[in-house]
């Protein structure tokens, strides 16, 4: 009976695997980006589902707390990129995200307007080649600690998934999409915003078209 509860987690384990990370890169990207020099990364917009027994939170605190974790989400990619700038493994620089953030409020650009501008215009703003934006969906609080230990029972019920993350980079000319990255968000994931995005770029860096190849 343990051998076949032991194949049945693994096999799951490996469809999970499977089906929780998306990675495109377009056929393009080369074309497109060979002018590519400096890229903003946005804040991303969030919706959170939170549900707790002991807090209510009210509709002006979860746009608060949706904010401050798409800030959250942004502040941890910039991190991870400068890491990989600092070791040499990128080809190309990061508009630093306190002069983005500056930038878009002085043009009246919030997160609740932002989607209705298209990347070429943002890029034009920001006066960069390309831009990283992106969304998140999460019941938790991903900038807090959250429980990483091994559930059994939400894991049979496949209720370990508590969020999605999506990352997207487009081009600053044609508005394209030059690369998507949709990440499914569990136990596993990481404890928190800045190690979650930093297991996850980990695991996409091969193909993330920026990469300097050894």
């Amino acid at each position: 009976m343990k051998k076949i509860v032991v194949l049945l987690l693994l096999f799951v384990g490996i469809q999970q695997s499977v089906a929780q990370k998306k990675i495109y890169v377009s056929d393009k990207f080369e074309e497109l980006s060979k002018d590519h020099k400096t890229i903003a990364i946005l804040p991303f917009q969030t919706t959170l589902n939170l549900k707790s027994e002991q807090t209510t939170y009210t509709e002006a605190q979860i746009k608060e707390l949706a904010e401050k974790e798409g800030i959250a989400v942004q502040q941890a990619l910039e991190s991870y990129f400068l890491n990989r700038k600092k070791k040499k493994k990128l080809k190309i620089e990061f508009q630093d995200i306190d002069t983005t953030n500056r930038i878009l409020k002085k043009a009246g650009i919030t997160l609740e307007n932002i989607d209705i501008y298209t990347p070429q215009e943002l890029s034009k703003i920001l006066n960069v080649d390309a831009i990283i934006s992106g969304s998140l969906t999460s019941r938790l609080l991903l900038s807090k600690e959250v429980d990483t230990s091994f559930d059994f029972i939400s894991f049979l019920k496949g209720k370990s998934d508590y969020g999605k993350i999506i990352i997207k980079l487009s081009d600053k000319n044609t508005g394209k999409l030059l690369w998507r990255y949709e990440k499914t968000i569990n136990r596993k994931s990481g404890k928190n915003t800045k190690n979650i995005i930093a297991i996850m770029m980990r695991q996409a860096s091969r193909k993330f078209p920026y990469e300097e190849k050894r």
